[in-house]
């Protein structure tokens, strides 16, 4: 996708001053001249930024901006290695509120919702995004926070929560306290906003019936604002992004070369306006393609992007096979019987991996072995392997507050 007139007047704006601001990109770009970045396949040229240069310029060495500027800092998820942390500026808060309320229109929330928003707080971006958008968009902020659910489910119903903000496991979570309890005519619950992790379609079917709700991706990444610089609208699945605050590339994994628009490929992002920590071509790592075309919406200005797939780091190799979660969701998918919640062991024993696939099913005996024997037969004809197939029974699998982990590879 090619830079627009109106962002490369914005890219062109930020160049002028860069090197001057930022000792980051000083020495990035150090044998670079910026003013000569006049076309698309000029900015292409330029080197791409990635996780581990922002681990090196720990703790605010990526910052552009004098300390007395910062007016708050944020850090990745991330459980490995150095920490990154972004600083933010005044108006960089001010551009994410912005955004979140925006994402907050498009999904048709108005300022008479009440918005329940179970995301986590402090370092990490989630729970106070959501929080800053509800407040600009005018509504009632609920911020609960995770964790604690008996109480979760007391407040939903007490204060008539509309919109419920999570990670897709806790949303499920939820769900299913919501069903064993009997609560659900005492919930008022209309729409559901999930970000965070990615979730197969089964999965989603499960959390919009069980809860009632209409549902909607929202993306973002800590070391761009956080979430909240897209959504998918009411009329499409696909996620539109604030091509105002954001540049979009589809990039091929490997080789780092521009994608056509409608292939697969890493998003690389570019920050447009932020002050504290602007990033240029920054690898997110999330797997996704640019869905050409108007949306039905009529709100065209915005790139879209489908559903995230996965993960370039999410990739595991199995007896020279390489798969992807969103495969494995797809098996799950496509097989009748199995329900949404699934996790993967890998191990080596005596001399060769195996691939254990649990998944939950409300299924018994010789009905559950005929399940089991139906996904190991569409796991070979989808992914090229045969697992092992166990089913198990429905809230077996452990349940997650964040982000549910379901793949292990116990053979390192």
């Amino acid at each position: 996708m090619d830079i627009t007139a109106e962002q490369f007047a914005m890219i062109r704006k930020q160049f002028e001053t860069l090197k001057d601001r930022s000792p980051f990109y000083a020495k990035k770009f150090a044998d670079i001249d910026l003013t000569d970045i006049k076309t698309t396949e000029d900015f292409r040229k330029l080197p791409f930024t990635d996780k581990g240069d922002l681990r090196e310029a720990y703790p605010l060495g990526i910052a552009a901006v004098p300390p007395e500027k910062i007016v708050r800092i944020h850090s990745s998820s991330g459980t490995t290695g150095t920490p990154v942390i972004i600083p933010y500026t005044q108006k960089d808060v001010d551009d994410w509120a912005i955004q979140f309320a925006r994402c907050y229109e498009y999904a048709g929330l108005t300022p008479e919702d009440r918005v329940h928003i179970t995301p986590g707080y402090g370092l990490w971006t989630a729970g106070i995004g959501f929080q800053l958008g509800c407040e600009r968009l005018g509504a009632m902020a609920i911020p609960m926070g995770p964790g604690n659910t008996d109480k979760q489910l007391q407040m939903m119903q007490d204060l008539g929560s509309t919109v419920l903000c999570a990670t897709s496991s806790y949303a499920l979570l939820l769900a299913e306290e919501i069903e064993k309890r009997g609560i659900r005519d005492k919930i008022k619950l209309r729409k559901g906003i999930i970000g965070s992790e990615r979730w197969g379609e089964k999965m989603r079917r499960r959390i919009a019936n069980e809860l009632g709700v209409e549902l909607y991706d929202i993306y973002g990444l800590t070391e761009i604002y956080g979430p909240g610089i897209g959504i998918n609208c009411q009329a499409d699945s696909a996620m539109h992004i604030w091509s105002d605050y954001v540049y979009i590339e589809i990039v091929d994994p490997a080789t780092g070369e521009s994608v056509p628009d409608g292939e697969v490929g890493e998003i690389v992002l570019t920050t447009l306006q932020k002050e504290g920590a602007p990033l240029i071509r920054f690898r997110t790592h999330d797997l996704s393609r640019i869905v050409p075309g108007e949306c039905s919406c009529g709100h065209n200005e915005h790139p879209r992007i489908d559903i995230i797939t996965g993960r370039t780091d999410d990739m595991v190799k199995v007896h020279g096979v390489n798969m992807f979660p969103a495969q494995i969701e797809e098996v799950i998918q496509f097989t009748d019987g199995a329900s949404s919640e699934y996790q993967v062991m890998i191990d080596h024993m005596m001399g060769k991996d195996t691939l254990t696939l649990f998944f939950e099913t409300e299924r018994t005996g010789e009905e559950k072995e005929k399940v089991e024997q139906e996904l190991a037969l569409i796991f070979k004809a989808k992914i090229g392997m045969t697992p092992i197939a166990k089913g198990v029974a429905i809230g077996e699998l452990p349940r997650s507050l964040k982000k549910t982990q379901r793949i292990f590879d116990n053979r390192y």
